[in-house]
């Protein structure tokens, strides 16, 4: 048996304490090897990653990266949790979205680990008159319901509250939100929102239903249209403070009014950045309040929805992937209640078993991974709380930014939120084109022969507004064009690999090249000869130095059997004969759409 020191322990008693520097002269060594000559903090800057709204990632974070201090949960600033238990006594809300009549799906879900309903209702969604019958057998006691209702969110709500007078449920028992939102609706219909029914639903709600909230806050149509994290939280803030003016205009008192809030973000695969959006969220808010004489009221409540836009059509199946990270992250970051969207959700309606898969997401991660014993349990990591910071003052200039336009709705009406937006999302979408951001299944190792997954059709939501955009939406439109071929034709576009010298010298640019142009639906042939592959052009594939030796012979007699475009899988260079090059970050779809012209391939 060991006995410990009376002082205890130190393990790392021995050892002597390492300067950064000389951690970043390691840096500059493994760097100088791969032919970068950079030296001390410029071999750290090397390693370091790029973000939107001007951040940047470092591949190392120690104790001198300080943050405030982000206080207690359920204490202001609200940034380790809204509520002081946290998630700790039941995980958080499992929250499934259903946008149309079905009864046994809804009853499905509650009976196998849902606990609240998200119903979009009216246009897009449920129609009204159904909404009974959805809810028939549902305990209203029980499950708390959020409304999406568009641009009438007063029929529904009061719809939604005969069927809680109707079924016996009291006035304090009723939970969720009649889910008013007019400049989230604006932005997504382009239609001039009017606050007051909202308003006088708040007001509804303060005085008689202590459990219901009356307004959503929310982000997601500012993330669909391409938007950044920190954008997301500035509309969210912007959008926030605009209801509060409108129902302190009402008669309610700050406090009331902050009740009445519910706010609802998008968590992505990018888990870190998801983590800080939530917490930053929350420390932003709580300044709002603090400003509005009511410090005590700015606990924001959170509801998260795992991103559409990172939701892809072709390779659906690792979508799960994507969302299981995604509500890690919203977990791990304090969110309320978290919306896992179904897999198939790019490709319509989901099934039964999409559902199932969601819905367990968040009971494998709350049951069996117990995310949700620890409060804020990415709290104290000095990239998290860092990352938090930084994200905060970002969202809170864009908020700035927006209230001298005049706030939420004037930035909406005059174009320049949707420029910032489109802005944003032109810039990813040059990496994404890229794959400087891969999407895997997508622009990084497709399956062309992978067996179409079919959905009948979802509603048709609100637009007319901001654009809804998806990450995979260029390379889709590749693929479609040829699947289009592949009907017509019964074959796709073809493309040789013209592989040079042994496997150890070709393998890895055959595998990028076969890797770049299945992204764009064109069939990659390694076999046989030039003449048998049925191929119209061909791409050479080998290393530096057998290029110096083969490259142009070799060009040269792929043009002799008919090659009438030659493309080179490396650096560009000066070889007669080839035609193009493809390289790490070439503009792949702009090579693939030209590729497929030259083919005929419409």
């Amino acid at each position: 048996m060991t006995v410990l020191p009376d002082d205890g322990l130190e393990l790392a008693g021995d050892f002597p304490d390492v300067p950064h520097e000389q951690w970043q002269r390691l840096v500059a060594g493994v760097l100088r090897k791969s032919g970068k000559e950079v030296e001390g903090a410029e071999a750290e800057e090397a390693l370091s990653t790029a973000l939107e709204d001007g951040l940047r990632t470092r591949p190392l974070y120690t104790a001198h990266d300080t943050a405030p201090e982000p206080g207690l949960p359920g204490f202001a600033p609200f940034v380790r949790g809204g509520r002081a238990e946290g998630n700790t006594l039941g995980g958080w809300d499992v929250r499934q979205r259903h946008s149309v009549a079905d009864n046994g799906a809804v009853l499905a879900d509650l009976e196998n680990g849902v606990t609240s309903l998200w119903l979009a209702v009216g246009e897009g969604g449920i129609p009204l008159p159904e909404l009974g019958r959805v809810l028939d057998g549902v305990y209203l006691d029980l499950a708390s319901i959020v409304l999406d209702a568009g641009r009438e969110p007063g029929p529904a709500a009061r719809e939604l509250l005969r069927l809680y007078e109707e079924g016996g449920v009291a006035r304090e028992a009723a939970r969720g939100n009649l889910g008013a939102d007019p400049l989230g609706h604006e932005a997504r219909s382009g239609q001039h929102g009017d606050v007051a029914p909202a308003a006088e639903l708040a007001r509804l709600c303060a005085e008689g239903y202590p459990g219901l909230r009356a307004l959503t806050v929310d982000a997601l149509p500012y993330h669909e249209a391409g938007g950044s994290a920190a954008q997301e939280l500035g509309c969210s803030l912007a959008t926030g403070v605009a209801y509060l003016r409108d129902l302190t205009k009402a008669g309610l008192s700050v406090e009331q009014a902050c009740a009445q809030l519910e706010f609802r973000y998008a968590a992505t695969a990018d888990q870190f950045l998801t983590i800080a959006k939530l917490r930053a969220a929350r420390r932003l808010w709580a300044r709002v309040a603090e400003v509005c004489g009511a410090p005590r009221a700015g606990a924001q409540l959170q509801h998260v929805v795992t991103s559409p836009v990172m939701m892809t059509r072709r390779d659906p199946w690792v979508n799960m992937l994507r969302t299981t990270i995604a509500t890690l992250a919203a977990g791990a970051g304090g969110a309320d209640a978290v919306t896992v969207l179904p897999f198939d959700h790019a490709l319509g309606l989901p099934d039964a078993f999409a559902r199932r898969i969601a819905r367990n997401t968040s009971t494998i991660l709350i049951e069996e991974s117990h995310l949700s014993r620890v409060i804020d349990p990415a709290g104290g990591s000095w990239y998290v709380e860092r990352l938090t910071d930084e994200l905060a003052h970002a969202g809170w200039e864009f908020f700035r930014r927006i209230e001298r336009l005049g706030g939420q709705a004037a930035a909406l009406r005059s174009g320049d939120l949707a420029q910032d937006l489109a802005d944003t999302w032109q810039a990813r979408r040059t990496k994404l084109a890229k794959r400087r951001e891969p999407v895997t299944g997508v622009s990084e190792f497709p399956h062309l022969a992978e067996k179409p997954v079919v959905r009948e059709s979802a509603p048709v939501p609100p637009s007319g507004g901001l654009p809804r955009v998806r990450r995979d939406e260029e390379f889709e439109a590749l693929r479609a064009r040829s699947d289009a071929h592949l009907a017509a034709t019964g074959s796709r576009p073809l493309i040789f690999l013209a592989a040079i010298g042994p496997a150890a010298a070709h393998t890895a640019r055959l595998t990028f090249a076969s890797n770049l142009f299945q992204a764009g639906g064109i069939e990659p042939v390694t076999d046989g000869t030039f003449e048998d592959s049925g191929a119209t052009e061909a791409v050479l594939c080998s290393s530096d130095a057998l290029y110096e030796e083969q490259a142009e012979a070799t060009a040269r007699a792929l043009k002799a059997a008919g090659a009438r475009h030659v493309f080179l899988a490396g650096r560009p260079g000066q070889y007669t004969g080839v035609d193009a090059y493809v390289f790490a970050g070439c503009d792949a779809v702009a090579v693939l759409s030209a590729t497929l012209d030259r083919m005929g391939v419409s």
